[in-house]
C-alpha cells in the first residue's frame, strides 16, 4: 500500500527528529499527519508528526 500525498508510504521505516534513537513505521497518513508506531511495540498507541517532524533513515545516515 502507497501513499500518493505524502513524502513517506505507509509502511515506511522512518525516525523522528525528536527521538532519532527509535525506529518508527508509517501505519497511516490523513490530512497532512503521520500516524506511527514503534517499530519494537505493536501494542503500544500511534505516535502523531507531521512530515517535518520525521526523517527517512537515509536522512539519518547523512545526519551521522
Amino acid at each position: 500500500m502507497t501513499n500518493s500525498t505524502g513524502k513517506y508510504p505507509i509502511g515506511a521505516k522512518v525516525f523522528a527528529k525528536a527521538i532519532p534513537d527509535e525506529l518508527l513505521i508509517i501505519r497511516r497518513f490523513v490530512a497532512k499527519i503521520y500516524y506511527c508506531k514503534l517499530a519494537d511495540d505493536s501494542d503500544a498507541n500511534d505516535l502523531v508528526y507531521f512530515e517535518r517532524e520525521l526523517m527517512s533513515i537515509e536522512e539519518k545516515k547523512k545526519q551521522e
